[in-house]
């Protein structure tokens, strides 16, 4: 295993680019493609890339708010000292792994994007203290909890079909939660996950000559500002907790009239709402707080300049018909014993290109649906093969990982050879879940 290991990220670190220019290649490659093997002429396809590629600013606003609100919040004392106490169940760089591993599984089948931001927070804490632990290997096993995601609380999918007036309701009417997220087949996977991938990303620690590991002066915050001799009103306001406690309470108020009136229902506003008062509220001081902001946004342009990229892909991949195509392809060779597999299979390509689990489903779910039926398939189940689909393959796709390697300050190349091996484990999980249950 530490030899396929060694390979796995020999390779990735001479072959993979960096993200943007993997999304250009990405581009150029859907581009090509949807002039190949659909009727789309080169003009329609700019046209398509050009109409989607703001399609995704207010989703790219979202995942920035994540990566600053979350690191702000961890950068606070009182959550740093919560994560150093987390961080010190951990004794060696083995239970290093497994901790980690299990705690982004748990904060991302709770919420996505919780998931993200605690799961790469919570692995540079323990690079602080673990002596000998691999670095890249701890945020890739926090990375790797992400792929539970959609079997989760804040599956896309499921959550979708589950609302009344969604898009397909006239094919397949409202399906319920307890026949998608907590249906056995679904439950099986969760829990084999739970249970298999902390044990996978240990078997994937390196040898000791191929650690890398980090020093942990370099995660040392600056040393903090001498207080301000005779300060200026507009230098007291900064500096003063009163606004801080004041405009936090008011949004901890909605945040608990929110859960109140819709339960424990999260999403990705709430999710940033709730960070965003926190790390107010806990750092004391809007100047501490800004501060903290100010280191937090170096990491986002990943994000922002990125993302819009992908919105043209998804652009591209939709009105082209190249996504229908793809799922078309695997549906043909589908029977009623494999079809839950090829679904699952044929989601995971395609959410190369359409990397949001949403608009994935609203350009397979026509296809999907109509194979299933003609099968006699089972819809809810079907569903939760594409969001699985989505899921899996967003290990080795640089879209998602990019708020983790930000708060990280790595490289896709750093953790793609962890992942490429975790993908192999999680899809083998998945497929079983898929086929026998």
């Amino acid at each position: 295993m530490k030899k396929l290991t060694a390979l796995s990220n020999r390779i990735m670190q001479r072959y993979l680019p960096d993200p943007f220019l993997f999304v250009i290649i990405l581009t150029l490659f859907v581009f090509a493609s949807g002039i190949i093997f659909t009727k789309s002429s080169p003009v329609d396809m700019v046209k398509y890339w050009g109409e989607g590629f703001w399609g995704l600013l207010a989703f790219s606003m979202q995942m920035v708010l994540v990566l600053v609100t979350g690191y702000v919040l961890a950068s606070s004392p009182l959550f740093k000292r919560l994560l150093g106490y987390l961080a010190s169940l951990a004794k060696s760089p083995g239970s290093a792994i497994i901790i980690v591993t299990l705690v982004s599984l748990a904060a991302s089948w709770i919420n996505w994007g919780f998931g993200l931001v605690i799961g790469a927070l919570f692995a540079k804490e323990l690079a602080k203290r673990v002596k000998g632990v691999d670095y890249r290997l701890l945020i890739a096993s926090a990375y790797s909890g992400f792929v539970v995601w959609h079997g989760g609380f804040s599956g896309s999918i499921p959550l979708s079909i589950a609302t009344a007036g969604h898009p397909f309701e006239d094919k397949m009417g409202v399906i319920p939660t307890s026949e998608t997220m907590f249906a056995a087949f679904n439950i099986f996977i969760v829990v084999a996950l739970f249970i298999i991938l902390p044990i996978a990303n240990r078997l994937l620690m390196p040898s000791k000559e191929d650690t890398v590991s980090v020093d942990p002066s370099l995660f040392n915050e600056t040393a903090a500002t001498a207080e301000v001799v005779d300060p200026t009103p507009a230098e007291r306001l900064e500096n003063s907790s009163i606004l801080s406690v004041i405009i936090s309470l008011l949004g901890i108020g909605f945040i608990v009239y929110y859960f109140i009136n819709n339960g424990f229902a999260l999403n990705l506003d709430i999710v940033n709402f709730l960070f965003l008062f926190l790390g107010i509220l806990f750092h004391g001081t809007p100047k501490s707080y800004l501060d903290s902001v100010q280191e937090a946004i170096k990491g986002a342009s990943g994000i922002v300049i990125q993302f819009p990229f992908y919105a043209g892909i998804m652009g591209m991949m939709g009105a082209s018909g190249l996504a229908v195509l793809v799922s078309e392809v695997f549906v043909s060779i589908a029977n009623d014993t494999t079809f839950y597999f090829f679904a699952f299979l044929s989601a995971g390509i395609v959410n190369f290109f359409v990397p949001s689990g949403g608009g994935q489903w609203a350009v397979q779910a026509p296809i999907m649906l109509d194979a299933a039926q003609a099968l006699n398939a089972s819809i809810p189940k079907t569903a939760m093969a594409v969001a699985w689909g989505d899921a899996w393959t967003n290990l080795i796709q640089p879209f998602w990982a990019l708020p983790a390697l930000a708060i990280a300050g790595l490289k896709a190349k750093d953790i793609m050879g962890f992942c490429v091996l975790i993908l192999i484990v999680s899809g083998v999980v998945i497929s079983i879940g898929l086929l026998i249950l």
